[in-house]
């Protein structure tokens, strides 16, 4: 398995490693699973905007323009 390094100040180890504890969490599963849900949270973000992009490029139609068009 690889091995990382990671290189803290005293103040920021401390609140990891008590965070972590508190979360009954090895202090590996904590780290590995912060890493992977800021990933996460980014590759959302970034399939947000694209949608978003995506969307503003089609026709709107408002809310009393579609219940006449279907009749309501």
């Amino acid at each position: 398995m690889p091995i990382v390094l990671l290189k803290l100040n005293d103040k920021e180890d401390i609140l990891i490693r008590k965070y972590a504890e508190i979360h009954n969490m090895d202090l590996s599963t904590f780290i590995c699973q912060a890493v992977m849900e800021k990933i996460e949270d980014e590759y959302e973000l970034s399939l947000f905007d694209k949608v978003l992009e995506e969307e503003q490029n089609k026709e709107r139609i408002s809310h009393e323009d579609l219940k006449k068009e279907l009749g309501l």
